[in-house]
């Protein structure tokens, strides 16, 4: 099937000097804006979304980041199977005697995207977490839990991003971010990626709000009129609801290719 044209985003990132990744910050949005430019260059629409964005609490894990008081202690790591054929590793993170762990559909989505399933695809997290010890605890569980054996979850949102960038990070709700992500989580995603609206897909529990339907409505691509396709995750993200966003992306690409022309 033909597919559609578009300009493509690209992130002037500076790959010579990256930003450094810096733990226990509220917001990893730098307070410089970074630059960056709109190129004229026309590229396919593939299948897979450009940027997958996960929200954390209760969607990509199971806890809500602020109920908890202590960062999360490496030595007291719960292991066990990861599933999906992978291997052993971290299974939970432990802050205090509480374990955070990674939904099934964010395992899966986050291994089957480390195994290289999903061409052209990149990750994101979009969480506006209550507090800054609540970012800190929340960045420590990332740098602990594993997608498969020896690689945690921090490494495989990394991969496809230049070394040390953290622009597809945003983590809270301190200035620049806020509680709405309509208005700042994703204007600063589209900013530091590079990648549209329109070529993004969220997952978000939206049990406190309907964070979901702020960002369809609110991000809107100046091209083609078309915001992140959207799933809500009332119980975590699970494997039936990634494989759903999948296909409502796909379902979109298909409906905006152009028809084949009739065969003589």
């Amino acid at each position: 099937r033909a597919v559609p044209m578009l300009a493509a985003r690209v992130p002037t990132v500076a790959l010579s000097s990256p930003r450094r990744h810096v733990r226990g910050k509220a917001s990893i949005a730098s307070k410089k804006p970074a630059a960056r430019v709109v190129a004229t260059r026309a590229m396919p629409e593939g299948p897979y979304p450009e940027l997958a964005v996960f929200d954390l609490d209760a969607c990509f894990w199971d806890e809500e980041m602020y109920t908890l008081r202590d960062i999360v202690d490496p030595a007291r790591s719960v292991r066990g199977n990861l599933g999906n054929g992978v291997g052993e590793g971290v299974v939970s993170a432990m802050s205090g005697n509480t374990a955070i762990t990674i939904n099934p559909g964010a395992l899966r989505a986050l291994q089957d995207f480390h195994a290289g399933k999903y061409p052209g695809m990149r990750i994101a997290a979009a969480s506006s977490a209550d507090t800054p010890l609540a970012v800190r605890i929340g960045r420590s569980a990332l740098d602990v839990l594993e997608i498969v054996p020896g690689v945690t979850a921090r490494a495989v949102f990394a991969i496809g991003w230049p070394e040390g960038f953290d622009g597809n990070m945003q983590i809270g709700r301190t200035p620049p971010l806020s509680s709405n992500k309509s208005q700042t989580h994703f204007p600063i995603l589209r900013r530091e990626t590079g990648v549209g609206y329109d070529r993004m897909l969220f997952f978000d529990d939206c049990n406190w709000g309907d964070h979901c339907a702020a960002v369809a409505n609110g991000c809107r691509d100046e091209m083609t009129g078309l915001g992140p396709v959207v799933v809500r995750t009332p119980r975590g993200l699970q494997v039936a609801e990634w494989e759903k966003g999948l296909e409502l992306y796909r379902e979109r690409v298909e409906k905006r290719a152009p028809a084949e022309p009739p065969k003589l």
